[in-house]
């Protein structure tokens, strides 16, 4: 029996919605630091070699995955080989639990909304950070109370989440169009005002200065590779779960091209509001830029609200809008991820979507619950790392096998040149076959070997088997199960 599946209401949703599962947090908190630390402007050469050998042909691999098997990411792994089913969960799975602690960022990000109205952190961002609002513990066995105030912005999160995903399909193509431009016009906003700030000039030097001599490196390359299949949401579900609703001659070369662009020219435009306000707040504090320098958390909650303190007119509103940015960008990719769990679980067990959206939203924020504790930020580390180097490698390799060397890439790039204005060439099937998979299993066997040898962050090693190896192991085996339980083919 043919089901009948809802489709896009234009070309213009679909690409917003992938845009929007692409471009989240860390195209501002860590693109910019990784080009810095790898040879300034030059790092560009690896990072769009890497765009172009890596990011878009894995794009159009689970933009055709979706589409030919109208279905969610196991679904898609199965219609090409229904053994292979259990990679799509695992994305799922994936999705899943980057999601429940990417939920307590954005918690952080509507605290911070109100914290900036008075500039709340006075003047130590990192005491106020470390100790008030996250309060931490001395590690992960610690797990302490329950932070009210990020609780209380975890449940807005997926409160907003199961409203945005309620509808289907068509209401995301409307959320998307308000939730992806919204942060764009922020990171505007936040960039023409730090290039007006003295220091500005030297900051931006700081990252865009070429140092060629880095291109000599490999890890420079390799850093390349995983910032690209990192920020493009890629092995997450979440692309082929989006492709599923798409018409069957949708163009799947220009919408890749679009979505690869789009998210690294946002990359790339973010390095220039995050560096200017790093120089500017090098030059209050007379100290180089690279002292000032920092990734990741430290970057938005600390380093940040730092400089905003440090403005000398409308502070308020410029940290209102730079965590209003954060958490629109977060947002987007956290429906994006519930959604590629959501639709497959549809597909495989007929449960209404409604219903399949609640669950998930009310398992995820019980899990979100252990990342609001006082313990919680060590956890969450401890998740990130092993999620992103072991789960979401492993599946975007499965996908160049199973593309690449069992079904032909060569029959794969036809079915793409089918619908497509621009026609792809034979370049794709070395990038599928030989070039994508050689570097992901490096970076795999690299991960693995220095994962076993040494303990992540210093963490006890019990925290690492358990928040780490037992982790990805557990959804390994959780993953077969479900491939088992709901192959279409085998259950007939």
């Amino acid at each position: 029996m043919s089901i009948t599946r809802e489709n896009w209401t234009s070309r213009t949703s679909f690409i917003l919605a992938a845009v929007g599962s692409a471009i989240g947090l860390g195209n501002v908190w860590r693109f910019p630091y990784i080009c810095y630390e790898n040879g300034g402007g030059a790092f560009l050469i690896p990072y769009f070699f890497a765009l172009f050998t890596c990011g878009i042909p894995l794009l159009m691999v689970e933009f055709i995955m979706g589409k030919r098997a109208r279905g969610g990411a196991p679904q898609a792994f199965e219609a090409i080989r229904p053994f292979m089913s259990w990679a799509g969960w695992l994305a799922c799975l994936c999705a899943f639990i980057i999601v429940t602690y990417y939920c307590s960022i954005m918690a952080w990000s509507w605290d911070y909304i109100w914290y900036s109205m008075k500039l709340a952190w006075g003047n130590d961002a990192a005491g106020f950070f470390n100790q008030q609002v996250l309060n931490k513990t001395a590690g992960p066995g610690m797990l302490g109370g329950i932070q009210m105030p990020i609780l209380i912005g975890l449940i807005l999160t997926w409160l907003a989440i199961l409203l945005i995903l309620w509808k289907g399909i068509g209401s995301v193509g409307k959320v998307v169009l308000v939730t992806v431009p919204l942060p764009v016009m922020c990171l505007v906003i936040l960039a023409i005002r730090g290039l007006t700030l003295p220091g500005a000039v030297d900051g931006v030097i700081y990252y865009l200065q070429p140092d060629f001599s880095k291109l000599q490196d490999p890890r420079v390359w390799l850093a390349a590779y995983g910032q690209i299949l990192f920020s493009l949401s890629l092995g997450q579900a979440v692309l082929i779960a989006y492709a599923s609703y798409l018409p069957k001659d949708a163009d799947i070369s220009n919408n890749s091209f679009m979505t690869g662009f789009i998210n690294c020219g946002f990359s790339f435009f973010a390095g220039f509001a995050v560096f200017s306000a790093l120089g500017f707040l090098a030059y209050q504090v007379g100290v180089p830029v690279q002292d000032v320098v920092k990734s990741g958390p430290d970057l938005a909650f600390i380093t940040y609200p730092t400089i905003i303190s440090k403005l000398p007119f409308w502070a308020p509103f410029f940290g209102v809008v730079f965590f209003l940015m954060l958490l629109t960008l977060g947002i987007d990719s956290a429906f994006a991820l519930v959604e590629g769990f959501a639709t497959p679980l549809k597909d495989a067990t007929g449960i209404k979507h409604t219903k399949v959206i609640i669950w998930l939203c009310i398992i995820g924020l019980a899990i979100g619950i252990l990342y609001v504790t006082r313990g919680g930020f060590h956890w969450l580390d401890i998740v990130d790392k092993y999620v992103s180097d072991f789960g979401l490698v492993t599946i975007a390799l499965a996908e160049c096998i199973v593309v690449g060397w069992i079904f032909g890439a060569r029959k794969f790039r036809k079915e793409i040149n089918d619908t497509s204005e621009v026609k792809i060439g034979g370049w794709w099937d070395i990038c599928i076959m030989f070039i994508t998979p050689l570097i992901l299993g490096y970076i795999l066997i690299h991960s693995l070997i220095k994962g076993i040898v040494e303990p992540y962050g210093g963490y006890p090693a019990w925290a690492n088997w358990v928040g780490g190896w037992g982790m990805i192991v557990a959804a390994i085996l959780v993953s077969i199960f479900l491939g088992m339980k709901f192959n279409r083919k085998e259950n007939k």
